[in-house]
This record gives C-alpha cells, structure tokens and sequence, in this order.
C-alpha cells in the first residue's frame, strides 16, 4: 500500500445494480461524516453518461451531486480521473472516446485525496462485477477495489426483487473476497410490507447487517455518525 493511504480511513460503496440511488446514498453519507465533524472526501474511478457545459468541458454530473448533497468543499476535478460522456458502461464508454483507464492514474488521483481527507469514500460504477476497461488490457472494478485495499458497504434499492440482487452480490463478493460491512436500503418506504419484509430477508440470506434505510426522498441519513465512522478502515 502507497504511504498516502495509510492513515486515511477510506470504505468503497458499491450497489445491486445501476439506479439503486448509490450516488443519492453517497452524498447523504458523506453529509454525515461532515456534519459530524470529519473531514470528508470522495472519489470515484469513472463515470460515464456525462453531459458537457456552454464550453465543451464534460460536467462530472455524480461528483457535482455528492458535493451539492453533502456540503464538502472538495473541488469536483479532484474527484474523478475519468469523465466520459456516452451513457454506457465506463469500458466501453472509455473505447468510444479514445481515453482509456489506466490504472496508475486511478491511483494517484486516489493517493492526492487520501492526503487530504481523513475519511474517503469511493463510489464504484453500477454494481460491482463492471468493467472499466477491455481493450486488451483488463480492468475491472472489484480490481480497484483489491488493490486499495477496501472494504464495502452495499445500496439496494428496498423494492421488489432486492432479496435476489442482494444475495446474488454479497455472495460475489464473499467469492472473490470483497469484504463487506453492511447493506443500506434506499427508497424505503416504512409501513410498507413487503419492503419491510425484504430487509429482513436479505439480513437472514446474506449475515449482513442492515445499516440504515433511506426513505424515498431524505436529506439525511438515518445512522449514528459515530457508526457510520467506525465502518471506514484504514
């Protein structure tokens, strides 16, 4: 491990899926951390599906919303190496557009924040087995993940078919050894049966804790902060 990680306290959170509200989570959980007293920052591999500004530049549209919800100071170009525009997978997305990932890269921009926040977070792209280059070389996500060492927390969305999502990813997970501290449900709505029935499920099938359940709309996280702290590893 590079020295400018090693007393960061840093957690990658990863999803079931795309458009389980991971980035919505992410912001409300370094909300938190801030609100809490800690200095917080964020970081993300690559994002695609990015539109572009008056003068071409591409808006890195998830690191702007994390700092719009959360509240941190933290420069948007710092938080992302790799902005793309197509709305694909970053693979791909990086082929289209001629700049492909480089690993080096990813971790230097990752190294520049950890010097300079005690606690990052790192989103990962959709859900966990996503690549972000195959051009002859091979990146995957869960690579990033081993090579920083990261442990992580799971978004799933609380609706219908998150028992399976959620099983089927913690097990990946579990496989390729991927440790994971807990599993926050988004767009939960309380009083509703079934949602209330599937966190239960998923916390009887996967051993995982339940950390928080985010209802539709939040501003806040509904996690002790001290909590929230103490799953972040150095």
């Amino acid at each position: 491990m590079r020295r400018g990680f090693v007393m960061t306290k840093k957690i990658f959170v990863t999803g079931t899926g795309t458009d389980v509200g991971k980035t919505y989570v992410t912001g409300l959980i370094l909300k938190k951390l801030k609100e809490s007293g800690r200095r917080a920052g964020y970081y993300k591999a690559a994002m695609s599906g990015n539109e572009r500004a008056g003068d071409g530049a591409l808006i890195p549209g998830d690191a702007l919303f994390v700092k719009e919800v959360s509240g941190i100071d933290q420069p948007p170009a710092q938080m992302c190496p790799y902005v793309y525009e197509q709305a694909v997978s970053p693979h791909l997305a990086s082929r289209l557009e001629n700049n492909p990932v480089r690993i080096e890269t990813v971790e230097a921009g990752f190294e520049e924040v950890c010097r300079q926040y005690d606690y990052v977070t790192m989103e990962g792209s959709g859900g966990i087995v996503c690549p972000i280059r195959f051009d002859g070389e091979e990146i995957w996500l869960e690579d990033v993940v081993r090579r920083f060492h990261l442990s992580a927390i799971l978004v799933a969305d609380a609706g219908l078919g998150t028992i399976n999502s959620v099983t089927l990813t913690a097990e990946y997970m579990r496989a390729r050894r991927l440790p994971l501290k807990g599993i926050i449900f988004n767009r939960f709505h309380p009083g509703n049966g079934m949602e209330e029935d599937n966190v239960r499920m998923c916390v009887q099938r996967t051993g995982l804790k339940a950390l928080a359940l985010v209802e539709e709309g939040a501003d806040e996280l509904a996690m002790d902060g001290e909590l929230l702290a103490g799953l972040y590893e150095e």
